[in-house]
């Protein structure tokens, strides 16, 4: 007789725990209580962090890479602080999914010795500890997308990213939680349940790569990889004040990972970088595309890493709304905050009609379920799995026929056209600068809106999220008087904003550039964060 999910659930979350080491795991006396909302702090406040571990946790890539390099700090103890530092994020949020670190220091004492004999790194990621989002396969390690069907069903090949980060001198150490199937907006599934976000315990870090935004911002993780099917990359890295670009479909190599859709083309997934920097995003991007992809996967586009000359004068259209969702008052006093800084800089911002943009959203939703679930449901029923509340409409939705499908490219295919026609009638227009979500953060089970950053999947547009150095204020945010809402959701997301409960998380904005215009964007992001900081120096 077949297992109950339930009971695989459990005992796959116990070995999970029991995979942390004793010497990685928080001391009783020593862990926060529940009611500690925000735990960033506790590496360094608990005093169960040496002062090397801390300093090496709190680096930067670039930073880390140079000391080992230099033969400064080993690979194996930069790869130890970051196992004990995501070990201890894991006990405070839920972020992981599997432990990799015998294998990983294994890995790096293996580079220390190729260095020390050779004088050599092994290539540009020498020795860096880079985290995975769960369905990146892994030879003898699961990627069970949050279903239960899928635990000890080890993967049997690598996913050709992680090949080619290891061949850069990445070592893998650990895969981080996500929604399941990973298509909901939250981190949060039957067999690990749900992530916190480690900044405030009651809001959600986002989803569908979650679990690497709550392990990035506790200090976990300095680089990350997650994917971005509907916002997957944006969302969670602007619920925890991170960094990600969400690159066109083809600059980064996807073959080999697991999907919860498997085969579904209509939308495509990328995969992208999660940092604390700017700086880290750029790094990860060029590496991978200077491996050349292309080379292996048939899908990877042909396209060598550019070099782009800052523009002194940007012309930015500024989305106040995108006609389905106004965004919450953090958002929107960070959207203009930002405007009247790019103007202050001596930037041109014009304003972005949001006129496709609720037709893009309905094309989008009914991409997801065109199959009426099957793919979703394939998966829960060899345990007796039930749909989780969130992924009621995969449970509900009519398969369309395959001339229907045809019919809903064709649609899709005709508002891309009319998306870009209307880019190209601002003569000239660099970027869309807009909200990431409609929120700081939200409580769990909060969020309802994907429409800012499922878009430009349709679209397949190349976007940075990035944290704007602004943060949610109960005395300047409160509720929005008079508000007349825009749409159902609008009037529900507003009904529940909670001004005090969002009160100190930091808030990030989303900029947009055309399709492969990875580098541009990024360019133009710091451009950006030039103009909120005038202090700040070109960090690109």
């Amino acid at each position: 007789m077949a297992q109950k999910w339930n009971e695989i659930a459990a005992a796959k979350r116990g070995a999970l725990s029991k995979s942390i080491p004793p010497e990685f795991r928080i001391p009783q006396h020593l862990l926060p209580p529940d009611t500690q909302l925000d735990v960033t702090s506790f590496p360094k406040d608990s005093g169960w962090f040496s002062e090397a571990e801390l300093e090496i946790t709190s680096s930067t890539c670039s930073a880390i890479l140079e000391k080992i390099a230099s033969q400064t700090w080993t690979a194996h103890d930069v790869t130890r602080a970051f196992c004990k530092r995501a070990a201890a994020a894991h006990q405070l949020t839920n972020c992981l999914s599997e432990t990799l670190f015998d294998h990983a220091l294994e890995s790096a004492k293996k580079l220390d010795e190729h260095l020390k004999k050779t004088g050599k790194t092994i290539g540009p990621l020498h020795g860096l500890p880079i985290s995975l989002k769960d369905n990146f396969n892994i030879v003898g390690v699961d990627s069970t997308v949050g279903f239960a069907s899928l635990v000890n069903q080890p993967a049997e090949y690598n996913a050709t990213l992680v090949e080619l980060l290891e061949e850069a001198g990445a070592i893998r150490y650990c895969k981080t939680n996500v929604p399941t199937a990973m298509m909901i907006a939250e981190s949060v599934n039957n067999v690990f349940g749900r992530t916190l976000n480690p900044l405030n315990r009651k809001l959600t870090s986002g989803g569908s790569s979650g679990g690497e935004s709550a392990l990035i911002a506790f200090g976990g993780s300095p680089l990350g990889v997650g994917t971005d099917i509907g916002g997957s990359l944006r969302i969670p890295a602007a619920c925890t004040g991170i960094f990600t670009l969400r690159p066109s479909f083809g600059r980064f190599t996807t073959q080999r990972c697991r999907s919860g859709l498997a085969g579904q083309e209509a939308v495509m997934s990328v995969n992208g970088p999660m940092a604390r920097t700017l700086e880290d995003i750029v790094l990860f991007s060029k590496t991978v595309v200077d491996s050349e992809p292309w080379v292996h996967d048939p899908k990877c586009l042909p396209i060598p890493w550019r070099s782009v000359e800052p523009k002194k004068k940007l012309k930015v259209a500024v989305m106040w709304d995108d006609g389905v969702v106004v965004p919450t008052p953090p958002v929107n006093r960070a959207l203009k905050e930002t405007v009247r800084s790019l103007k202050n800089a001596g930037h041109e911002v014009i304003e972005w009609d949001p006129v496709l943009h609720s037709k893009f959203v309905d094309v989008l939703g009914r991409m997801f379920v065109a199959d009426g679930g099957k793919s979703v449901r394939a998966l829960l029923e060899p345990t007796d799995e039930p749909f989780r509340p969130e992924m009621e409409a995969y449970s509900k939705a009519p398969e369309l026929s395959v001339h229907d499908m045809w019919q809903l490219h064709l649609e899709r295919s005709e508002l891309q056209k009319k998306y870009l026609d209307q880019w190209l009638s601002y003569d000239g227009l660099d970027a869309i600068l807009a909200p990431t979500t409609p929120f700081a953060s939200v409580a769990h089970g909060g969020f309802k809106h994907v429409g800012y950053t499922g878009v430009y999947n349709v679209t397949d547009y190349a976007a940075v999220s990035f944290p704007t150095g602004i943060y949610a204020d109960k005395e300047k945010d409160q509720p929005l008087t008079n508000h007349n809402p825009l749409s159902d959701t609008c009037k529900e997301i507003h009904d529940e904003y909670d001004a005090d409960l969002v009160h100190g998380m930091p808030v990030s904005l989303q900029l947009i550039a055309k399709r492969l215009e990875e580098e541009k964007v990024l360019m133009m992001a710091d451009t950006v964060l030039q103009a909120l900081d005038p202090s700040m120096r070109p960090r690109l």
